[in-house]
């Protein structure tokens, strides 16, 4: 990786969306929440306003609990669904197994992830079937409680309705909850062409960790619940964990905005668009090759070891060499232009040379 990451010009930061800024909506209802005085903790317009509009795009009464970073909100979520002797079956290549630094374990006061693989980093329902019920009421042995699915996947895949659906069905069928890490939602959601309630609850997500921050807001995300059994104990949970913010106004003024006018499905539209302009250039540029089409913003290509030399020389910022040799990962942004991705590839055709 770049040592340079702090001065890396916009266009050439591929690291992860979350080196974007803010879209410029989101900025300008941030300092017009600076004004005036509104009472705190949530209690405000700018969260009224918030909770109804995601009421509106699910198409049913939802809780909402704004957080202020997707592993707040996965943990939580995970807390109300399992105790501390459960497990939480989710895809080994999930960012709650390898990129939260064990929070869905602290969160639920020491419950047990357990991976269940599956091609594209999606979890195998035959493989499910197994896990759900595995060691079930045997008291040496932690319980199946829960079904966490990634929604894009950390590789970029996302899940059909269909296979939403399956897996849930499993998970229901053994008496397990299912959750949703949502960071990528809305990029999920342009590829499917769904609306999000045919993506949750119609396919039977029971929590949502919706997330916001990777896709122009700037420190929100937040914890949407389809069962109003688990408001109370989020509610609580959310407090304990010194998430309900008494200047609540800011987050969910960011969120707000973000919901405001279709911003964040054209944002994702963006980004993922982009990585499509990438990965259509790419497979044109002899010596390199795509591990998959991406479906979301994430791409994943092999690259020659003076390509990814020569651009990390010139500028640009990415992960390399992190999976295997040879192996890039480019993340694209709502920020991103047609522009930034034709001078990108035009660097890896010049150095391809």
């Amino acid at each position: 990786m770049s040592t340079t990451l702090a001065t890396t010009p916009s266009g050439r930061a591929f690291i992860s969306d979350n080196m974007a800024g803010a879209s410029p909506q989101i900025a300008r209802a941030v300092s017009d929440a600076a004004a005036g005085q509104v009472l705190p903790y949530g209690n405000d317009p700018f969260t009224d306003r918030a909770r109804r509009k995601l009421g509106e795009i699910f198409e049913r009464d939802v809780d909402v609990f704004p957080v202020s970073t997707g592993s707040a909100a996965n943990g939580l979520s995970l807390a109300a669904l399992t105790p501390p002797w459960g497990s939480v079956l989710s895809h080994p290549d999930s960012h709650i197994n390898h990129d939260e630094c064990g929070a869905p374990e602290f969160f639920t006061n020491g419950a047990k992830l357990v991976g269940v693989p599956g091609p594209d980093s999606k979890i195998d329902p035959a493989m499910l079937e197994v896990a759900v019920r595995r060691r079930a009421g045997d008291v040496h042995s932690v319980q199946p409680s829960a079904v966490s699915l990634s929604q894009a996947t950390e590789s970029g895949s996302v899940y059909t309705l269909d296979e939403i659906r399956r897996l849930s069905a499993i998970a229901k069928d053994a008496g397990l909850r299912v959750h949703m890490d949502g960071a990528r939602f809305a990029n999920a959601l342009d590829h499917l062409g769904a609306t999000p309630a045919e993506m949750t609850w119609k396919v039977g997500v029971d929590v949502l960790s919706f997330g916001a921050t990777k896709n122009g807001a700037m420190t929100a995300d937040a914890i949407v619940s389809f069962d109003p059994a688990l408001a109370t104990e989020l509610a609580f949970r959310a407090k304990r964990a010194g998430q309900l913010t008494s200047k609540m106004r800011f987050h969910t003024a960011q969120i707000d905005a973000y919901l405001t006018d279709g911003l964040w499905l054209r944002n994702a539209r963006q980004a993922n668009a982009m990585a499509t302009r990438l990965g259509d250039g790419l497979k044109a540029i002899p010596g390199t090759g795509l591990l998959a089409t991406p479906q979301s913003n994430i791409l994943f290509c092999r690259l020659p070891q003076q390509v990814a030399e020569g651009l990390l020389a010139e500028g640009y910022a990415f992960y390399h060499d992190r999976w295997e040799a040879g192996i890039v990962r480019f993340v694209t942004a709502f920020s991103h232009s047609t522009d930034d991705i034709d001078q990108l590839l035009d660097a890896v055709r010049r150095h391809s040379h």
